[in-house]
């Protein structure tokens, strides 16, 4: 199964008054496995950033200037997704990005029936925890050192490792590790019992245990030192 694992930078928080995408990164993954296919771009979002917004990516209004407009690569962005699902982290902020940029190109929207919220996954999985996608990378023990600002994607990869693990990777991990194990510790006990089975005794003469003469009259005479024993009454 193909899905779209994807992450996106804005200018701020609401594409309906005016905020715009600067930056998309996609991440192809095929049976939860990361192929190593991607689509990464920049966006000249053609107004300013805020500096709230610039202080989350650290991608200024300077760095953007050049950059093509989403609507020079909405095409390569369309064929790359194609009509595999998308997964992203609060995926309806994503979506909703998206979807404004592709309308304002006269395109089609995504549609939501597509859409795979993370945050949904853990909060069912994880009910009352942290759900940012830095708490969920805490508790899942996903490394994310090199991270200083957010990246789409940087985020994006984080977020492919951290949906493997929360549709349970891990954990069928370790237990095909485990049953692999407990087969080859069979397999080893089925070996031992077909060596030991095969192994030539030599044949010892069974002891014997009937008492001498000598030690039936020793016995006779320590039982002949007891006075009035109780088992002659």
């Amino acid at each position: 199964m193909r899905e779209i694992v994807f992450d996106t930078e804005t200018t701020g928080l609401d594409p309906r008054s005016g905020d715009r995408l600067v930056e998309i990164g996609c991440i192809e993954m095929v049976n939860r496995v990361p192929t190593g296919e991607v689509f990464h771009c920049y966006f000249n979002p053609e107004r300013d950033m805020p500096a709230e917004a610039e202080a989350v990516h650290g991608l200024s209004i300077t760095f953007l200037s050049d950059k093509p407009k989403f609507a020079e690569r909405a095409g390569d962005f369309l064929t790359f997704i194609g009509d595999s699902p998308m997964v992203a982290h609060n995926a309806g902020f994503d979506f909703g990005f998206i979807n404004t940029e592709l309308e304002m190109c006269g395109l089609e929207p995504v549609s939501r029936d597509r859409m795979v919220d993370t945050v949904g996954i853990a909060r069912r999985k994880h009910p009352g925890a942290k759900l940012s996608l830095d708490a969920l990378c805490s508790r899942y023990g996903i490394d994310r050192s090199h991270r200083t600002k957010h990246g789409a994607l940087l985020d994006a990869e984080l977020l492919a490792q951290l949906y493997v693990e929360l549709m349970g990777g891990r954990q069928i991990g370790l237990e095909l590790a485990a049953d692999i194990a407990a087969r080859a510790d069979m397999t080893v006990a089925q070996e031992t019992v077909t060596v030991a089975s095969s192994v030539t005794r030599t044949y010892r003469s069974p002891r014997p245990h009937v008492a001498s003469a000598e030690e039936l009259a020793r016995h006779d005479q320590f039982m002949a030192g007891f006075s009035e024993p109780i088992w002659s009454r």
